[in-house]
Order: structure tokens, then C-alpha cells, then sequence
């Protein structure tokens, strides 16, 4: 199965996105396919051996609209140019209905004593005001084909359908009447026309249209700042010389030349130069960080000072920021739960409003107000429903969400999770790499009956094809002590333990207690004290053995991270719960703990049972995130409510995460928690005001207040209404922009 993300133009309503993707999962080969109306993208899973591509697009296409490619990161065409040109056409649209509806309102009037007309203009006016009226039916003739082929091509109703049939209605009522009248009385015939109702409806409906793309153009912000982050063009050395080639062009393998003040087109090695690099765009971290020869370079990072060469490695749609920004489209393309009711909804929505409006135009002509009144209720019924707000209510909300989370070094994948991180009550913290800089070295070593030197170059030996933090670090010490690693065969790791090896035909044994019990290698009462004392100050001890029994303590510190005690006392302040988990000792773990003031402490717990912890504790009835590397911690990840990698931003952590953290900030955990609940505030309103406006409109415009006060709301007050709800919805979710992170009104604790 592959999947495709695929623009699309020429949706008005949620209807169209619902029409659209209910086509697209009748495609043999389409295992599922979402369409987003707020982002005018289409997200496609699909088997290529039964459906291609242009079978795809040519299902869009014959459903009425339009698909076009989307724009990868230095490409300046594809969805920005289609949408633009959209909108363009839109405007253009407005200026041009609204010019035409000017003198049409004035014409309505020409039989009142508030503006007379006089003359040709009076004597003529029906016929004025049809060809007026026609003219604009032309500006918003895309809204009569998208409603025709809803209809008869999709056989389903949208709100393109409820636009036709009330304006069209007034139309071809006023078009009857004007020409029974000539046939019978004559040009000048005073007639009740609606030709004003249907222009003004097409065009409050266009303007609304335009201002509501306005506003959507602008939710997706945050993908357009990435965008912008590839260059053009790209500085390439061939053949000995340097040349200047567009960004597609761009392979991996080329060497490529950055100078200051440009930015990285590619993912990829420096080979040689020194600079400075800010990659706060990319990463969130603010602070320029240096590259030197074997430096990694990442595409879209500004370069600051000094140029440097460096090898191309990933290119194109393999960078890392083209993964961010496909990640990003997949959040903002993806259902929150709490759309499911909308959806709903929105799905029997058109249908049930063509019979309200039905029903209630014959109830008042049955109640014999006469053709004229039950003509105007119902066309009110048709214009004033709109579905159109509840098919924007998550989904707007949540583009903004992504984008300023995205904008911030954090990567949302799915908006489930957004609605999960609200009820979130628990946060699990692996500690190494999260609660603590992940960085071990080596602090203390005591031999016993052996040089220092040599029970680093034992161990060192042991763990030299090792990635293991641990490993990092004995390595690294022994390299400082010029050690020279010896020949190693039979290596075996216990994980949570240690690790065992031949190092010159003697089996060495590196490992904590577990490792040492397993082996059945007794400790001497100092060592164990020397151990203990270690393990006070918050070390990580590895024990060496040999044949001739323990050989000595190597003693690892991890420095707790500068931001993480803030980061527990913003959870603690928003109500959370903070535990650590760790495979370290208890006595270690025990000491961060103190630190950090957590709330509970699981210590010497393996990497395969961090995910039963966190299962008990689901089980329990708690809510619980769990924040580790995205590694290690893969299974725990998945298990937990939510999944946050932090301090990550590898292929394995895009993966195993339903949040990714780019920057090594612990507190932007809780950024992701208080952005979820906010988020998840402003979508309820959405949600709220969208029912409430229908539930309270339809009936004022069916009549239900005429009896008691004798208001009746006007078709043209409805298409403005309708018009706006739209909009307000959309604001609404815009307003989101004013967020400000738990931590970004506050200092610090080391300002404080």
C-alpha cells in the first residue's frame, strides 16, 4: 500500500469534501481516502498494482473539481499557485456581482416612493433587472455546476444544491412572471419580482466564499513558513566548477557550496569549513549550533557564518524538513474524534433542511399566505442552513494547532492526539536523555587488584560495537587514557543488565548488580559500599569481572537537564501527575527524583516491561503520556495514551511517536498538553456556535416568530447570515494565534 496526499480546487462546502471521498473510496485498489475541506487536500491509501494515480485524479475530476500537485519544499507552484489562482478568480467574481447588484436593489425599489424611477429605466425595469440578474447567476455559475453535479453525477446533496435550488428558484419565478406579463399586459407591468433576492443571494454568498478562503488561506501558515525554508536554487560543485542549479535539480552525491547568509538545500555531511548554523526553524532550538568537517546538515537551516561544503545525502522529498512538512499536512488532514458527531451530522444535514424548507413553504401556503410569502420562506429555509460551519469546526482549528506547534519544533502527527493530550492526568518520563542530558561520562573508576587504565580497556573492549550510551562513554574515557581496545569475540548483551565478551580468551562481565548476580560474581562488602556511595550522588555503576572475580567500579554521571525541573513544575501547576521510569538503580533514580520532585519513581524496571507499567496504569483508570526517546522506549510509546519523542527528530522517532519533539526541551511537553486542551476549547465553540446558528436560524426562517411578532427574516438577510457563519467559524480558529506557550509568560526558575 502506498499513500498520497493530492490538492483539490473547487470545493465550497463539506459537503463536496464528503461527495469527493465517498467516490474515492469506491475506487477498487483505495483502501481509505480522506478529504479536508479546510485544507483542500485529499489523503489517499491505495494499492498501486490495482489503481494509479490518474485513476485517482480522473475520479476527482469526473466528480466535478479540480486536482492539482502539491508543492514540495523550494517549489513555488503546485497548491500555493492553484489556490491563488482560486482565489483571484473569486475576488474578481465579488467585484463584479457587487457592481451588478448596486443598480438591481436600486430597480427592486422602482415601484416605491423611497427611490422613484422614472422614464425608460421604470418602463423597462423587469427586463434590466433580468439581464442584471443573469450576469451574476454567470459569476456564480461554478456554484450551479458544483450543485447540478452533486445532485445528478453524485446522486448526494450539498450545500451547492441548497445555493441552487433557493436562487434558482427566485430566478426562474421572476423570469415566469416577467415574461407572462409582457405576453399579457405589457412591458411596463408592474410586477413583484425576485430577481434581487437571487443576485444578492449569489453574491453575499461569493463574498463570503472569498473572505472564508481569505481566512483558510491564512490557517495554513505554518506549512507555507516551512516551505519556505528550501532555497531555489542551489551552489553545486561539478566538474571542477561551481554552478548555480534550480533546487529540483539538486542530487544525492553533490557536493554543494553554502555561503554566509544562504540557506541548506539538502540533508547531508560537511566535508570541510567551519560555520554556524541556526536551525530554530527546523529544530526550535534557538541557539546557532557549529558544524565542522563530518558535521550532519539538515535542508532549510539558515547558515550564518563561514561557508562550507558538503556531501548531498538526502534530496527532494527525502529531506527531513519535506518529512516535517508531509507530517504536518497528514496531522492537518487527519479526524479528530470529535469530528465524527459534525460529520454525522453534516451527512443527513442537506437532505433534512430540502425538506424543512419543503414543509414549511407549503404549511404557509396551506395556511393561505399565498405563493409570494411561501416562495420567500422557503428560499429563507434553503440560504440560511450551512453545513458549511460544522464541516469547518475541527478541522480549522486543528490546521492551526499543528501549525503552531509545527512552528514551534514540535510535530503533531494525528488529531486524535490532540483530543487524547486534554485528558492526559499522567506523564511518564524515561530519564536518560529526557529528565537528563543523555550525555554519560565517565566520573569515577576504582580498580581492585588491577590498574585503572586496564579496567577501562577491559570494558572499553567489551563494548567497542555497542551504541549503547554506556558503551559512549567507557569508550570515549578510554580513548582520553589512549587505550588500546583488544580483540573481542562472543559478545552478549542481557538488556537492562549488561553485557559479556572474550577480550583475549578471558570472559569479561560489565553490568550493574543484575548482570553480576546473573553471572553469580560475588561482591566484596567495599565494593559494594564504594557502589552504594556512587549511587548516592545519582551515578550510574557498572561493575567490571573477569575469571578472577571483580575487577573494579566504573561510575557514570548523567547531569540532570537544566529545564527539566521546570518542566515538572509546569505539569505539577496544570495538574499532572510526573513519574520517572528507568532502568538504573533505585538509589540513582531516587536521586533525580529528589531533585526534580516527582511525583513516583519506577527504578530497574527493563526496557520490555516499561510497556506493562504503563498498561497497569491505564488500567487503573488514568490517562498517561509517556515521553522517551522513540527508540528504546518504541513498545512503551505505543502503548501510552499519547507518545512523545523528545529531543529526537530521527527517521525511527517519526515513527514510533504520535508526537515528536525536535528540540531537547522537556517543558515543551507540556506545551503539547496545554496546546491540546486549548485547542480542544476553541473547537467546542466552533462546534457549538455551528448547531446553535442552525438550530436557531432555520426556524426563525421557516416563520415560527411571524405568528406572535410578525418577523419574517428577508432571503437576502439569510444569505448574509449564512454567509458570515462561515467566517466566524474560521476566525475563530484564527484567534488561536494568540496562544502563548505554559512557559513563554513566565520566568524561568534560574531567572527567578
Amino acid at each position: 500500500m502506498r499513500k498520497t496526499i493530492i490538492g483539490i480546487g473547487g470545493m465550497h462546502c463539506a459537503g463536496c469534501a464528503a461527495g469527493i471521498e465517498k467516490r474515492l473510496k469506491g475506487l477498487p485498489g483505495v483502501a481509505d481516502a480522506r478529504v479536508n475541506f479546510a485544507g483542500e487536500l485529499a489523503f489517499i491509501e491505495y494499492d498501486p498494482a490495482v489503481v494509479g494515480i490518474e485513476d485517482i485524479r480522473k475520479a476527482i475530476i469526473d466528480s466535478g473539481y479540480r486536482p492539482f500537485p502539491l508543492p514540495q519544499a523550494g517549489d513555488s507552484s503546485g497548491q500555493a499557485a492553484a489556490v491563488d489562482r482560486d482565489r483571484r478568480s473569486l475576488k474578481a467574481r465579488v467585484v463584479i456581482s457587487s457592481i451588478l447588484s448596486a443598480p438591481l436593489i436600486y430597480l427592486s425599489m422602482a415601484y416605491t416612493s423611497v427611490f422613484p424611477v422614472q422614464g425608460l429605466v421604470l418602463k423597462y425595469s423587469a427586463p434590466i433587472q433580468m439581464f442584471l440578474t443573469t450576469a451574476i447567476v454567470i459569476c456564480g455559475f461554478s456554484y450551479f455546476a458544483s450543485g447540478f453535479a452533486a445532485a445528478f453525477r453524485q446522486r448526494r446533496a450539498n450545500m451547492d444544491t441548497l445555493i441552487v435550488i433557493g436562487s434558482g428558484s427566485a430566478y426562474i419565478y421572476s423570469v415566469f412572471l416577467t415574461v407572462r406579463s409582457w405576453l399579457t399586459v405589457g412591458l411596463d407591468a408592474r410586477v413583484h419580482l425576485y430577481f434581487e433576492t437571487s443576485g444578492l443571494i449569489i453574491t453575499f454568498i461569493l463574498l463570503g466564499k472569498y473572505l472564508e478562503s481569505t481566512a483558510r488561506a491564512r490557517t495554513s501558515g505554518a506549512i507555507k513558513k516551512l516551505m519556505s525554508l528550501a532555497p531555489e536554487t542551489a551552489l553545486v560543485l561539478r566538474r571542477g566548477t561551481e554552478e548555480q542549479i534550480p533546487f529540483a535539480e539538486l542530487a544525492a552525491g553533490d557536493i554543494v557550496i553554502v555561503k554566509p547568509g544562504t540557506r541548506v538545500p539538502a540533508d547531508g555531511i560537511v566535508l570541510e569549513g567551519y560555520s554556524s548554523i541556526d536551525e530554530s526553524m527546523v529544530t526550535g532550538e534557538s541557539l546557532p549550533v557549529e558544524k565542522t568537517p563530518g558535521s550532519q546538515v539538515i535542508s532549510g537551516t539558515m547558515n550564518r557564518t563561514g561557508a562550507f561544503r558538503f556531501k548531498a545525502v538526502k534530496v527532494g522529498g527525502e529531506t527531513f524538513l519535506s518529512q516535517v512538512i508531509a507530517l504536518v499536512r497528514e496531522a492537518q488532514g487527519s479526524r479528530a474524534p470529535i469530528q465524527e458527531l459534525a460529520d454525522t451530522v453534516a451527512s443527513f444535514f442537506v437532505p433534512a433542511v430540502m425538506v424543512v424548507a419543503a414543509g414549511s413553504g407549503l404549511f404557509w401556503m396551506f395556511a393561505g399566505r399565498g405563493a409570494a410569502f411561501s416562495l420567500s420562506i422557503f428560499i429563507s429555509v434553503l440560504i440560511i442552513a450551512c453545513p458549511c460551519a460544522l464541516g469547518l469546526a475541527t478541522p480549522a482549528a486543528v490546521i492551526v494547532a499543528t501549525g503552531i506547534a509545527a512552528a514551534k519544533g514540535i510535530l503533531i502527527k494525528q488529531a486524535s492526539s490532540i483530543q487524547r493530550g486534554e485528558h492526559i492526568d499522567t506523564v511518564v518520563f524515561d530519564k536518560t536523555g529526557t529528565l537528563t542530558q543523555g550525555a554519560l561520562r565517565v566520573t569515577d573508576t576504582i580498580a581492585y587488584g588491577r590498574p585503572e587504565d586496564e579496567v577501562i580497556c577491559l570494558a572499553a573492549s567489551v563494548e567497542r560495537d555497542s551504541e549503547h550510551p554506556v558503551a559512549g562513554a567507557i569508550l570515549q574515557e578510554a580513548r582520553s587514557r589512549g587505550c588500546a581496545l583488544r580483540g573481542v569475540s562472543g559478545f552478549v548483551a542481557y538488556p537492562g543488565r549488561g553485557v559479556s565478551a572474550l577480550v583475549d580468551g578471558e570472559h569479561i562481565t560489565l553490568g550493574n548488580r543484575g548482570a553480576m548476580a546473573m553471572k553469580n560474581i560475588q561482591l566484596a562488602p567495599r565494593a559494594v559500599e564504594d557502589a552504594a556511595f556512587f549511587e548516592e550522588e545519582g551515578k550510574t555503576v557498572m561493575f567490571v569481572a573477569g575469571n578472577a572475580g571483580l575487577y573494579g567500579i566504573i561510575a557514570l554521571g548523567d547531569a540532570i537537564h537544566d529545564r527539566a525541573a521546570e518542566a515538572v513544575e509546569i505539569l505539577h501547576r496544570m495538574g499532572k501527575r510526573v513519574v520517572m521510569i528507568t532502568g538504573d538503580n533505585r538509589r540513582t533514580a531516587e536521586f533525580v527524583s529528589r531533585a526534580l520532585s516527582v511525583d513516583e519513581v519506577l527504578a530497574e524496571v527493563l526496557p520490555q516491561d516499561k510497556e506493562r507499567r504503563i498498561k497497569d496504569m491505564q488500567e487503573s483508570g488514568v490517562k498517561v503520556a509517556m515521553v522517551g526517546d522513540g527508540i528504546n522506549d518504541a513498545p512503551a510509546l505505543a502503548q501510552a495514551d499519547i507518545g512523545i519523542a523528545i529531543g529526537s527528530g530521527t527517521d525511527i522517532a517519526l515513527e514510533s511517536a504520535d508526537v515528536v519533539l525536535m528540540r531537547n526541551d522537556p517543558r515543551d511537553v507540556a506545551f503539547v498538553l496545554d496546546l491540546s486542551k486549548y485547542a480542544m476549547k476553541k473547537i467546542r465553540q466552533n462546534l457549538f456556535w455551528a448547531f446553535f446558528y442552525n438550530a436557531v436560524g432555520i426556524p426563525v426562517a421557516a416563520g415560527v416568530l411571524y405568528p406572535v411578532s410578525g418577523f419574517l427574516l428577508d432571503p437576502m438577510i439569510a444569505a448574509a447570515a449564512m454567509a458570515l457563519s462561515s467566517v466566524s467559524v474560521v476566525a475563530n480558529a484564527l484567534s488561536m494565534a494568540r496562544y502563548r506557550r505554559p512557559y513563554d509568560m513566565r520566568k524561568t526558575l534560574s531567572e527567578k
